[in-house]
């Protein structure tokens, strides 16, 4: 007997509509993600060795750029102060109109510097010209075996301005600047090509045909490493010598972070009347060696970062192409059962965006307890980009839904009837 009373009725007065809905929507998610977190802690020695790759990539990602930030922090924190605070002023001769006379530094140059807020100390130097003179020392006077050497000059604040440290004796003052004394402060390889190494007898050297008495010998200096390989005198003596005319630079030796400020007042301060014809020599500025530093160190390591996560999205894909493989007859039947192929598609996209959420989130720590582990051992001052951390696990489940989504079309694509037969 057939029922003629039409469909069902719902109690909204639609026929069988809810019903409907039901067949036509798309699972449900929870139900969704419990099929996919099924599907891949079915086989936990895969899921490990699928992540893998997602865990290396993200890991050397997150890693390499922290690692670079820090070192690049390093930097400001560690950058060379001898470098960082020093200015150098010395005459341009581009300057000048044509048929003006050359610039010329007063002698009286670092005083007006160290009026300055900012300058520390300040001195004056210059290179001598001494002809085919030789510098040799007493010994060497019977044998006539002079060594070319360096012959310059200084005011007695260029120690201060280069940082300059003694093995042994003293630094000449400004009393024998004023007196115009025959005294000498030798670098230290000058000392050892002279045959020189203490100071208490109160050696001489000539240069040329003029003795002069050593009362000093360098260990070190900054900024002015030719001091090293010279035999440096005072600014008087060098005037009535060698009729030294005018400096040929001046040193000066700021506080931290002075720098770009007295490069601009220097010039004012030693020639109000013409500051343009002066040339300074400043440091960079500290933000632009970290960023350039940062910037070459994250260029090299992201491409190592690029490659593993490349590495880590083709193993998703291949592992979860095999997976669909092995579960042909799985999709037969649940397509036989109703299920459409854009569910089929989700559940295995789902399946790869959760191993590569996973690999990303593992690869984040890994790279996280990197970075801070590195900086421990040496020291350092971690740096951190909370973005690339808080990312890197939504990055390793996008190359997860990337890599997935071949596997996850061939699923769909599966007939029922083929995949029931080869089951």
């Amino acid at each position: 007997m057939v029922n003629e009373a039409g469909p069902p009725v719902d109690p909204a007065g639609g026929p069988s509509t809810a019903r409907r809905r039901r067949l036509r929507s798309r699972p449900a998610l929870r139900d969704l993600l419990d099929e996919a977190l099924a599907g891949v802690a079915a086989r936990p020695t895969r899921l490990i060795l699928t992540t893998l790759g997602t865990v290396l990539g993200v890991a050397a990602l997150v890693g390499t750029v922290g690692l670079g930030q820090t070192a690049a922090g390093q930097i400001t924190q560690r950058f060379d102060l001898a470098a960082a605070t020093r200015v150098v002023v010395q005459p341009d001769d581009k300057g000048g109109q044509e048929g003006e006379a050359a610039t010329q530094l007063p002698w009286d140059a670092p005083d007006r510097v160290t009026r300055l807020n900012g300058v520390e100390a300040a001195g004056t130097v210059s290179n001598l010209q001494i002809g085919d003179d030789l510098v040799q020392n007493v010994t060497g006077l019977d044998s006539g075996e002079g060594k070319a050497l360096q012959v310059m000059a200084g005011s007695s604040g260029l120690w201060d301005a280069v940082r300059a440290t003694l093995q042994t004796g003293r630094f000449f003052d400004d009393g024998h600047d004023r007196r115009a004394d025959k005294v000498v402060v030798l670098g230290k390889h000058a000392a050892e090509r002279l045959g020189i190494n203490r100071v208490d007898a109160q050696p001489a050297v000539f240069i040329g045909d003029e003795p002069y008495t050593v009362i000093g010998i360098l260990d070190s200096v900054s900024g002015r490493a030719e001091l090293n390989d010279a035999v440096i005198m005072p600014n008087g003596t060098a005037r009535h010598a060698y009729d030294l005319k005018s400096p040929d630079a001046l040193e000066i030796r700021t506080s931290v972070g002075a720098a770009q400020l007295i490069a601009g007042q220097a010039p004012v301060a030693i020639d109000p009347n013409n500051p343009s014809a002066l040339r300074v020599d400043a440091p960079p500025k500290q933000g632009a060696v970290r960023k350039g530093v940062e910037s070459d160190l994250n260029a090299l390591f992201l491409l190592l970062g690029a490659v593993a996560l490349l590495v880590g999205g083709l193993g998703i894909a291949n592992v979860t192409l095999l997976s669909v493989l092995e579960r042909i007859s799985e999709i037969g039947l649940r397509r036989a059962l109703g299920a459409a192929r854009r569910h089929i598609a989700l559940q295995f996209l789902v399946e790869s965006v959760i191993v590569g959420f996973l690999g990303g989130l593992l690869g984040t720590a890994v790279g996280v307890i990197l970075t801070v582990g590195v900086s421990f051992v040496r020291d350092w001052t971690p740096i951190l980009d909370n973005r690339l951390s808080f990312g890197s696990p939504l990055l390793g489940a996008f190359i997860g839904l990337i890599a997935g989504t071949y596997p996850a079309w061939k699923a769909s694509a599966i007939q029922p009837i083929t995949a029931l037969r080869g089951a």
